[in-house]
């Protein structure tokens, strides 16, 4: 397949690699910097998986700031641009997946569309009404920062959200990657579950690290050990001994402007 993948970052570079072990796959990004790097096989983010990959692997790969190129002829464009949470407007900012959707259709206009850019709930619905297209499917992702490849190559889950052919050949083209010993299940329903199957997944991830965070306050003030307690917690398998480790609060790129947008 011809594949084009919009924005460079984690989520990206992660599953452009991989998929260009397969097929053809074009990067497009507006950052010169970005995209010189990609086509010197220098990884434009931080992970050591990624640089191994472009170093050491046969990838058919390139990048280019021309979006007329990148849209003209692929199978499926991917968009995986930033939707950062803007406190002004009280939601994502998703101005870059309107701009790319409209460039899209102005150079493709039947190619289908598949945003992992994670969205607020019903916005892939509405899309399909203000661009009368209805090929535009979601697909969250579950990467961990600096793990892509790794999540990529062993997700927990790939969900989809569209039950269409077009939807359930990206369901496989996304399973196709998977490293073949590792059992995974793919999972249609519509655009807007899926969107919510996102935001409170991180949700509950920042609950969890907020709730051991209090654990750990409280162990503090009464001089208890919050590991032996942790550990007699995490023994109820409903709990589970994992993601219980208590920090300064929870941070990273995704956890804070998920809980807030739902």
């Amino acid at each position: 397949m011809n594949i084009t993948i919009v924005g460079t970052g984690y989520v990206g570079m992660g599953l452009a690699i991989l998929l260009a072990q397969f097929h053809k796959v074009v990067a497009f990004d507006i950052d010169e910097v970005k995209v010189n790097k990609i086509n010197n096989k220098i990884s434009p983010i931080d992970e050591k998986d990624i640089e191994s990959f472009l170093k050491n692997k046969k990838l058919n790969l390139s990048a280019t700031t021309d979006y007329k190129q990148a849209y003209l002829d692929p199978d499926y464009i991917i968009i995986s641009t930033p939707t950062n949470y803007e406190p002004s407007i009280n939601e994502f900012d998703v101005s870059t997946i309107h701009s790319s959707i409209k460039n899209i259709i102005e150079v493709n206009p039947n190619c289908p569309i598949v945003i992992k850019s994670t969205l607020p709930v019903g916005f892939t619905k509405k899309l399909r009404k203000i661009y009368s297209k209805e090929n535009i499917f979601f697909s969250p992702e579950f990467l961990r920062e600096g793990k892509s490849i790794s999540d990529n190559l062993r997700p927990s889950r790939i969900i989809i959200g569209g039950n269409t052919q077009e939807a359930k050949i990206f369901g496989e083209l996304l399973k196709s990657v998977v490293i073949k010993e590792f059992d995974v299940k793919v999972i249609y329903m519509e655009s807007t579950e899926a969107e919510a199957v996102k935001l409170f997944a991180n949700s509950y991830l920042a609950m969890r690290v907020a709730y051991f965070n209090e654990l750990d306050s409280y162990c503090e003030h009464n001089n208890l050990s919050t590991r032996n307690i942790i550990e007699g917690v995490g023994y109820d398998p409903r709990i589970g001994n994992y993601y219980n480790n208590p920090s300064f609060g929870y941070g990273g790129y995704c956890l804070p402007k998920d809980s807030q947008q739902l």
